[in-house]
Parts: structure tokens; sequence; C-alpha cells
């Protein structure tokens, strides 16, 4: 086995992972809100790290500095800046409504229970379309996790990769099964901290061998549109990889022009931030809506850090590995940061950082294993087929049976080691923020917003991501740009448009639903107001 000293270091710490999922186990079979929701017990600081933590995981660490490292600048800054953004304003605009608002709703314990207690519905129509489009995305987002774990010990000890992907999705299923929700939002508190570290140590290691950052700033401006942001540059790419010219140097040809259109596309990224359950859940799990305020600048400051690290990261490895066999196309790019740390950093130092790349993804796709088998136990099952009356220990058993459901899928979707990390994760991510966020916006802010509204602009918007995607990205784009633009942008507009359309043409909603709506409103004011 290659590197029997970072899998030594990595063993230890996935053993404090565990450590902590066994401290949470009694804690969380209390009952299913201390399960999904952690009894509403996040404190600022872990509510911010680990919903930041839960988001970015594996894609933060390999996805986005692989981008940068195999076309340059402009991908994976607009990315990065449209992620920035809507950290800020979902923390903003959000945070402090689904707080006060789920707890008055029928003290939702999930997206789709709020949701369906918002509209106070009584055929459960919501419950059960949110539920469903929960468990599709989740499934997507859990196999990219299990590709950065079979891509990671492919890497680092020569493993064969279907062989891990296997062992990481077991263990994972055990984990999340141990602790539930707090275990894994402590884990990933530990986690945001560890990423950070890990990103900014390796600026600095690749920085110094690279030698100097002016080296790498020559490197970069020599490649046509690496350092550019309104051009892509574009590896000559043969039957084995980048090719390769008769000096040893790595062959790009001419510049791909990245104009308005691309732009927007990736600066729309930020839009998904208003679907995703992982972090709306903390947002609805905080002790304290007054506390809000230090978790939205302790969620800022540590996106933009982490953001800006992952895409030097990428740059910088241009200057390290020009031409590396291990990283010769757009999926092998990916496992930059792996290559960088155990070529320059002492191997118990890289054997951390690869602990943190590793236990990063375990405890975010936990969350996502976790939210939906929630959807299944917790909203199919009890509210629709059960109608309330089944047992804690039923609803416990479901959610256990859906998670190795779910992951047996998500080993069946992440089977080809050609896999791109950032592919997946961002028509998962389209889903949920066309799917999610613009009936979460409008259910906070406008009250005239109806359950008819509700249920079109769900399925306009779930509907529009796989037809953006399937057919028209795949068949008109070339000939007509913009069907070339990231799903999530057309698919968040048409299912506004569906819920305001759907919302004025249907009844106004009833006295009980307005009147939670204002309670939830004076509520959320009150708070703000205490901060000013």
């Amino acid at each position: 086995m290659k590197n029997p000293e970072i899998f030594a270091v990595m063993v230890l710490y996935m053993c404090v992972v565990i450590g902590i999922g066994i401290y949470f186990y009694k804690r969380s079979q209390k009952s299913a809100e201390n399960y999904f929701l952690g009894g509403r017990s996040l404190g600022p600081w872990v509510a911010a790290m680990s919903a930041e933590a839960s988001d970015m995981s594996g894609w933060l660490l390999m996805g986005l500095p692989g981008v940068a490292y195999w076309c340059g600048l402009a991908d994976a800054f607009w990315t990065a800046i449209g992620l920035a953004i809507g950290t800020y304003v979902n923390w903003l605009i959000v945070a402090k409504r689904l707080r006060n608002y789920s707890q008055i709703a029928g003290n939702s314990i999930t997206i789709p229970d709020f949701f369906s207690n918002r509209f106070k519905e009584k055929k459960k129509v919501i419950l059960g379309i949110s539920a469903l489009f929960i468990l599709i995305f989740f499934t997507v987002y859990a196999s990219s996790c299990f590709v950065t774990v079979g891509k990671l010990f492919n890497t680092l000890f020569g493993f064969d990769y279907h062989v891990t992907l296997i062992v990481g999705a077991v263990f994972v299923v055990a984990y999340t099964l141990i602790g539930g929700f707090l275990a894994e939002s402590v884990s990933d508190f530990m986690q945001a901290i560890v990423m950070i570290i890990a990103l900014v140590a390796m600026i600095v290691v690749g920085v110094v061998n690279a030698g100097g950052f002016g080296a790498v700033l020559e490197n970069a401006q020599n490649i046509e549109g690496f350092l550019s942001l309104d051009q892509l540059a574009n590896p000559t790419v043969g039957e084995g990889g980048q090719q390769i010219s008769q000096n040893g140097a790595p062959v790009f040809g001419a510049a791909k022009e990245y104009g308005f259109l691309s732009m927007i596309s990736m600066l729309a990224w930020g839009l998904g931030y208003f679907g995703v359950p992982q972090v709306l859940l903390r947002f609805m799990a905080i002790r304290n809506a007054n506390e809000i305020k230090r978790s939205r600048i302790i969620a800022t400051v540590w996106c933009v850090i982490s953001l800006a690290a992952a895409v030097l990261i990428g740059i910088i490895g241009r200057t390290l590995f020009p031409a590396d066999e291990a990283l010769n196309t757009a999926s092998k790019a990916e496992s930059i940061i792996i290559v960088t740390a155990t070529k320059y950093l002492p191997l118990i130092v890289a054997g951390l950082i690869m602990a943190g790349i590793l236990a990063a993804t375990i405890s975010s796709s936990d969350s996502y294993l976790l939210i939906a088998s929630s959807s299944v136990s917790v909203n199919i099952y009890k509210r629709i087929v059960k109608k309330e009356k089944a047992s804690e220990k039923q609803v416990m058993w479901i959610s256990r049976i859906t998670l190795v459901v779910i992951a047996l899928i998500g080993i069946i979707i992440a089977w080809d080691e050609n896999s791109v990390i950032f592919t997946l994760v961002s028509f998962a991510w389209a889903g949920f923020g066309a799917t999610f966020g613009p009936i979460m916006l409008f259910s906070l802010v406008w009250k005239r917003t109806t359950r008819a509204g509700a249920i079109a602009g769900m399925v306009a918007g779930a509907v529009s991501v796989f037809v953006w995607k399937l057919v028209l990205n795949q068949f008109l784009a070339a000939s007509i740009p913009v069907f070339g633009i990231y799903e999530l942008l057309p698919a968040f507009i048409i299912s506004s448009i569906a819920i305001v359309v759907g919302s004025l043409l249907s009844k106004k909603p009833d006295a009980e639903v307005v009147e939670e709506f204002e309670k939830a409103k004076k509520g959320e004011v009150a708070t703000v107001a205490e901060q000013v």
C-alpha cells in the first residue's frame, strides 16, 4: 500500500468523528425531532460553520480547485462570487424568518413539513411533492460524495475505486444511523475548521514550492485565457488526456470566449442557497433567533476565505504540476490538492489534510442521507401513509431502511470512475435551488402566496431543471447559446413566475394562514429591531 503513514492518520481522525456520533447517540434517539433537528439547540458558531461545511465538503476541496486547474480562473471565479453573495443574502433574508416561522407553523422539523404546515394543507400534496424531489436530488448529491471518497483512496493508496466507493458508502450509512442531526452538525463544525486550515496551508505550501507568487503569476499568464475573467483556457485533449509538447509542456488551444451569459450562469449558483435543505435546516435548528446575526458574519467570512483559497490552489497547481499524468483530464484534475499535499508536505501533516477531505465528505454525505431519509420516514410514511399514527420507533426504522436504499442508488450513479464531482453537484444544486428556492422566498415574504402557487412553482422548477439540462442544453446549446446557461437560472425564474401566476389565479389564503404569516413577520421584525 502506498502512503501507510497517511492512512494511519486518516484512520485516527475518523475514529474521532465516530466518537462524536457515539457521544450524541443517546440524545439523538430520544425523539424524531432530536434525531432530525437536534432539538433546535445549535449555537451561532456550530450553526454557521456546520451549514457551510455540510454544503461545501469535498466539492470545495476537490471540485472547485479542479475546475481552476483545468481551465483557469473564469469558471471558478464567477462560481465563487455567486456562492459568496448567495451565502450572505440567504443568512440575511431567510434565516430569521424561517427560524421563527418553522416553529410557529406546527413546530416543523423538516422542509416539506414547513411548506405543508405553512399552507395548512389537508391533502398532503405539497408534502409529497417536496419529499419526492428531496429524495431524488439528495441521491445525486450523495453520489458526488461517494465519488470523492473513491478518488481520494484511489489516488492516495492505489486502492480500487469501486471497492473504496462501497466501503465509504457503508461507513456513511453506519455513522448516520448512530448520531443523527446533532452529531453531524458538531462534526461538520469540526470539519469547517479543518477545511479552512487545510486550504490556507495548501496555498502557503504551493506558493513556496512554486518559487513564489511571481512564478505562479508568470506561468498562468503564459497560458492563453488562464487568468482572464472573460475567457477560458482550452486544454488540448487526446485519447490519453491533455496533450504534452516535445519540451514537456502542456498543450493548450486558443482560449474560448467566456461571455456575459456564462458569467450570469455561474453567478446564478448563489440562487441555490435559498433552496438547499442542509443549510435551511440549520436555520430552523438555531437555538435563538437573536444569535443569527453573529452566525451570518461567521458563515460569510468562512465562505469567502475558503472559496478564494480553493480557486488559488487550482491556479498554483498549474505551476507545480504543469503536465502531470495524474491530473491530465477534467476528472483527474479534481485531485490537485491530494497530489500537492502528498508531494510537498510531511506525511503526517498531509494525512491530516487528507483526513479532513474524507471527514468533510462523509459528514456532508450523512447530512444528505439524513435529510433524504427524513423526507420518506417523516413526510411520506408518517404524515401521508400512516396519517400521524406511526410510532417514533416505526419512523426511525423506515428512516434506516431508506438510508440503505439511497446509498445503493448513489453507488450506482457514482460507479463510473470518470465522474466529475463538479458536474454531479451542479445538477443537484440546480434541482434544489429551482424547486425550493423560489417557494421558500415567497412563503416567507409574500402573504398572498397560495398552496396552488406553491405546487405550481415546485413542479415547474424541478421539471425545468431536467428539461433544460437534459434536452435544451444537450441538443440546442451549440446553435442557440442561451440554452447553454446553467439550468438553475432559467428554472428559478420559471418557478417564480409559476408561483405568482398560480397564487393570483387561486383563492386568497385563509385567515388562519394569514394570521400565522403576520405572527411570524412580527416576531422577525422585533428580533431585527433588537439587533440594530
